[in-house]
């Protein structure tokens, strides 16, 4: 699977996570409870140790009271595209 949390737009995009997190004055520990999961859970994601998918997307932007639009949008334009092309070129079988 190709390594796309290591991504300027997937950096970004965390960045705006933990960012949106304390301008709300929430803890980790907060947030994990709005959503349900294990506080390591959401440390994992800010840290850049887990990835998330589009459904997480809009679960963590609407526990943080954020547009799940704005914050796909920083993602696409801080992403480098040959970034793009990289991580899936690396997800290639060969043979």
């Amino acid at each position: 699977m190709a390594n796309t949390i290591r991504t300027t737009g997937f950096q970004a995009l965390i960045k705006a996570l933990v960012e949106g997190r304390h301008a709300k004055g929430i803890t980790q520990r907060d947030l994990a409870a709005k959503l349900g999961c294990l506080p390591a859970t959401v440390a994992n994601i800010e840290g850049g140790q887990r990835r998330i998918d589009v459904i997480e997307l809009i679960a963590l932007a609407r526990a943080l009271g954020m547009s799940p639009q704005a914050l796909f949008e920083i993602a696409v334009l801080e992403t480098d595209e040959s970034e793009l092309f990289n991580n899936f070129g690396r997800s290639r079988r060969s043979g």
